[in-house]
């Protein structure tokens, strides 16, 4: 697989394609355009990578984190968040690991 061989776009919805899991890790491809999240509090850390487009990371607190392509962060566990922007042109190509 090629983490740039994208679907057409517009995509209807947030692509995920778990490229390896074992006992402890998962490894996603996750494509958004356009696309915003709910709320998420995970039990495990997640590790994410943008590999290209732009995005934004909202903390409950109500900071707001804007990454662009080859920005990294690590999100520990238990950590309130949402994506509230995604890029469409180009759409985001998330690297995630969620390990416990």
């Amino acid at each position: 697989m090629n983490l740039f061989d994208l679907p057409g776009s517009p995509i209807p919805e947030e692509l995920t394609t778990i490229l390896a899991e074992g006992a402890n890790t998962r490894i996603e491809r996750i494509v958004s355009d356009g696309q915003v999240s709910g709320w998420y509090d995970q039990d495990e850390a997640e590790f994410v990578a943008l590999l290209d487009g732009a995005a934004e990371i909202e903390y409950e607190n109500g900071d707001i984190l804007a990454m662009g392509k080859g920005d990294t962060l690590t999100i520990p566990p238990g950590v309130r968040h949402r994506v509230s922007y995604t890029s469409s042109n180009p759409p985001c190509v998330w690297l995630c690991v969620f390990y416990s």
